[in-house]
């Protein structure tokens, strides 16, 4: 009787704590990672919609390389990768180097983007990715910022979680592959 009661007090706890909403991404990471997880279709149809509620997809870029920046207005790495993304524009050109700046925010930090955009200068546009993009650059860690590398065929070069001036050069470095790729 004893075990029963122990185990109908402790069964709810055990529950709740696994009820539990995760905590805000946030980058803890400085190392680059190679994803394992498959996507449910093909990468040139992982697309997004910008605020106009038009859709692109990656397969639409085919021809230049790609940089899928997934960010949130409240994340300090975010906002200091903003800058080098900008710079990366300038050096490679935007017939060569489309990058797309993909919240992932949320609902609450809808509103805050504008804001935002005009005070962080954001020179590449804004968009929100599809529920499979999201899962698939996610699959195996949610923290961000996390930068997807595209090469001009639509293959994924390198995928880096966070911001930090080792992972700018390790950023710049796959661009520099990424553009080679014919």
């Amino acid at each position: 009787m004893r075990r029963f009661l122990l185990c109908l007090v402790t069964l709810p706890f055990l529950l709740s704590w696994d009820c539990r909403p995760a905590a805000p991404p946030v980058s803890v990471s400085n190392q680059p990672i190679t994803s394992n997880v498959r996507p449910l279709k093909p990468l040139a149809e992982m697309s997004w919609t910008d605020s106009e509620s038009r859709v692109q997809k990656l397969g639409d870029l085919a021809g230049k390389a790609v940089i899928l920046d997934f960010w949130a207005t409240y994340c300090p790495p975010c906002k200091e990768e903003i800058p080098h993304l900008n710079s990366l524009i300038a050096k490679h050109g935007a017939d060569n180097l489309h990058i797309v700046g993909l919240n992932v925010g949320g609902a609450e930090d809808l509103p805050r983007i504008p804001q935002f955009v005009a005070s962080t200068k954001i020179d590449y546009p804004i968009a929100f990715p599809e529920d499979e993009l999201t899962r698939f650059i996610f699959g195996e860690r949610d923290d961000i910022p996390q930068t997807a590398v595209f090469d001009r065929k639509g293959k994924m070069v390198t995928k880096i979680i966070g911001f930090s001036p080792a992972i700018q050069k390790q950023l710049d470095a796959a661009v520099e592959e990424a553009l080679k790729s014919d």
